[in-house]
């Protein structure tokens, strides 16, 4: 059972990687929790074996190798010693022959991994419903387009366009970026998952993980201030996370509760930013500063 768990856990930590579907039905956590008890029982098992001695002298042959060095032709062994050693020697009555050879157990070990792979795959590709940008219709995803491109275009002042990059062709993991926009411009671009989430907030009600809608509001807002003409990546991020607070207040969350994730953002803006300096909040961004939008407000943002 317990090679079976451990073939399962893996198998979903890779595929929860793996498949865009299966990140959006399982929350991060869940499967950081399943990698660290891999890690734990790794742990526990070389902390609980660290006294068994590393080689076979003074410890009697196993079955699995009487079986395999002549079965039943082997004796039982006795404990000689010899030179100060402790040696294992053939003598005695014969070993009892054993109803299943251990060739058999090795292959009934292969076959139980094999279905518990099998299984599980089919649970994951199978039964797990696609729960990504992809398993909206076309007239869903329309209609996402339409409000994200809506949303934009209030922070934007003028008309923008919203796409969503399923084909990764402007954004993504390759591209390194979870939206891009022309600066001034109208068109922007977000990545899928980005989209997804907020086509959950705003058309279900689901406000999800509370890092990744933060995350999604952001980059919307982030978008729609360099669609406004806002160029320089610091400050935009500056205005996006001000911003952020009505646009997610708009999309379905309450205004406590929008407000605490653009403040989430604007607190791990320094540790995002050490991979990209350009993104970092200049020093005015903060209540009464030059960059604060709402100077009347006590809040920021």
């Amino acid at each position: 059972m317990e090679r079976r768990v451990r073939i399962a856990a893996i198998v979903l930590v890779v595929a929860w990687f793996l498949l865009p579907g299966l990140r959006g039905y399982i929350p991060p956590w869940i499967v950081f929790v399943v990698f660290a008890a891999l890690e734990l029982q790794f742990l526990a098992v070389g902390w609980r074996d660290r006294g068994a001695p590393s080689s076979p002298r003074g410890r009697a042959p196993q079955a699995v190798d009487v079986e395999e060095l002549g079965g039943a032709g082997w004796r039982r062994p006795v404990l000689a010693h010899i030179d100060g050693f402790e040696v294992w020697l053939p003598r005695g009555e014969p070993a009892p022959p054993r109803e299943r050879p251990a060739a058999g157990r090795r292959r009934l070990r292969r076959v139980e991994g094999l279905v518990a792979l099998a299984a599980l795959a089919v649970a994951l590709l199978v039964l797990v419903p696609d729960r990504g940008w992809s398993s909206l219709d076309e007239a869903e995803q329309s209609r996402t387009g339409a409000r994200l491109s809506a949303e934009a275009g209030r922070i934007a002042g003028h008309t923008a366009r919203v796409h969503c990059d399923a084909e990764g062709k402007a954004v993504g993991v390759v591209q390194h970026a979870d939206g891009l926009a022309e600066v001034g411009g109208r068109d922007a671009f977000l990545t899928p998952e980005i989209c997804f989430r907020l086509h959950r907030l705003a058309f279900d009600g689901d406000e999800g993980s509370f890092g990744q809608t933060a995350r999604a509001i952001a980059v919307l807002a982030h978008e729609a201030w360099h669609l406004r003409g806002e160029r320089d990546e610091g400050v935009v991020n500056c205005y996006a996370f001000q911003s952020g607070v009505e646009l997610g207040r708009r999309l379905g969350l309450s205004e406590a509760t929008a407000a605490r994730m653009m403040r989430q953002q604007l607190a791990e803006n320094a540790t995002f930013a050490r991979s990209a300096p350009a993104y970092l909040v200049p020093g005015a961004c903060h209540d009464g500063g030059s960059l604060d939008l709402d100077p009347k407000s006590s809040r920021f943002p």
